[in-house]
């Protein structure tokens, strides 16, 4: 899958969310996350005739990996990506850049992306996220965060 992850490319993790018929056009990866090839268009219209929402989340994240091989390189970029989108409740990724450069001789993967999140309905809720994040609600009494 990593051959075809450009600029623009948007993966969504498997399972129980998204509805399968919204990666059709689509290339799994082992991880569980799949690359959607259909144009951004036609998947964020099929997106918005079935009553879902395709959430942008603001803040760009970046990650850097050294490497001689660039498939393997980036490959362990998109790990970190996916497991920085994870940590945000969300369970899709939007790829805006991927850069292959050398430093002192040395090659290196930088990609960058923002995080999104596919689900039914117009309020962002984590639970409906891919993974099983644990929620975190406040406690009117004590104003702590506690998991649940």
């Amino acid at each position: 899958m990593t051959d075809i992850i450009t600029a623009g490319s948007i993966l969504v993790a498997g399972g129980k969310y998204p509805p399968k018929s919204f990666l059709l056009q689509s290339e799994s990866d082992s991880n569980g996350w799949a690359a959607i090839k259909d144009a951004r268009a036609t998947f964020e219209k099929t997106v918005q005739e079935a009553g879902w929402t395709f959430f942008f989340m603001a803040g760009e994240i970046k990650t850097t990996v050294f490497g001689l091989d660039k498939q393997k390189a980036l490959r362990a970029a998109l790990k970190r990506l996916i497991a920085d989108v994870k940590s945000q409740h969300c369970n899709s990724i939007e790829i805006t850049r991927v850069m292959s450069k050398s430093f002192l001789k040395v090659p290196y993967v930088s990609v960058s992306a923002h995080p999104r999140h596919l689900q039914k309905g117009m309020c962002f809720s984590a639970n409906e996220a891919g993974s099983d994040p644990a929620l975190v609600t406040q406690t009117q009494s004590t104003g702590r965060l506690t998991a649940s």
